[in-house]
């Protein structure tokens, strides 16, 4: 069974991949850029290859990236789970901090990091809360609708029979809410890493982020692409990675038919 939903969700990726690259080549041909400055396939593919020295300068940058972007998601995602279960047992907290959340939402991340850098330091602590702040507002709607679409039903029912909100909350709207979940991860996973290079790229200094910047300064164009070949592999990896186990946990536990 693990094998069938990996080769499902994982092998619709490969020709996406392919067409990725494809155009990525075609493009700078078509622009005319400069093999100097607009590296092909074929060269970065040398970079990584050509030099253990080059590999551990991308694949050690990367472990940091990977480190704060897995802070980020994780962080992010629990704030959002919490957030989202008190707005649907007490209205009030909704009503409260949904306007607040919008307000915050609407200042770019860019502006607001050197002042969460100023609060909460260069270290993980405020890589936790710049990666967070990425995957924390979709997050939040995506749950909270989740939450909200129990069946009535099943929830008149188990009123019907004494129980609480809490219990309504465990017994249906949380498996209710388990795509949801999911939906919410995928789409954060990706955004954890971007999030992950800003605090990099602004902050800490470490990781791909920094390291792109630093390849720039210096003229190493092999390096930035790598980076960024290297990076965007890893997004694509963890999106699969996600939707392998969204696969394997719906199918057990959700009730929704799966294809």
């Amino acid at each position: 069974m693990i094998g069938r939903t990996v080769l499902r969700i994982v092998g619709p990726l490969v020709p996406s991949v392919v067409i990725v690259v494809a155009a990525w080549w075609l493009a700078l041909e078509a622009f005319g850029i400069s093999p100097l400055v607009g590296k092909r396939p074929p060269q970065v593919w040398e970079y990584l290859t050509s030099s253990q020295e080059h590999r551990d300068a991308v694949f050690g940058a990367l472990g940091i990236t990977i480190r704060d972007a897995a802070t980020g998601f994780v962080s992010g995602m629990v704030a959002a789970s919490v957030v989202a279960v008190l707005f649907v047992l007490f209205r009030t907290v909704e009503q409260t901090f949904m306007p607040v959340a919008m307000l915050l939402r609407s200042v770019p991340l860019v502006v607001m990091t050197p002042l969460i850098t100023l609060i909460f330091g260069r270290e993980l602590l405020g890589v936790a809360v710049i990666g967070g702040i990425v995957v924390f507002f979709p997050a939040l709607v995506n749950i909270a609708f989740g939450l909200r679409s129990a069946s009535p039903q099943a929830t008149d029912l188990i009123m019907a029979y004494g129980g609480t909100r809490m219990t309504v909350l465990r017994k249906v709207a949380v498996p209710t809410a388990m795509p949801s979940v999911f939906a919410s991860a995928r789409i954060s996973v990706p955004a954890s890493i971007i999030g992950a290079l800003i605090a990099e790229w602004l902050a800490t200094g470490q990781g791909i982020g920094a390291e792109i910047l630093r390849a720039i300064g210096g003229f190493r164009y092999d390096e930035v692409w790598a980076d960024i070949v290297v990076v965007t592999g890893v997004s694509i990896l963890a999106y699969a990675a996600v939707g392998v186990v969204e696969a394997l946990v719906l199918a057990r536990f959700s009730d929704r038919p799966q294809d």
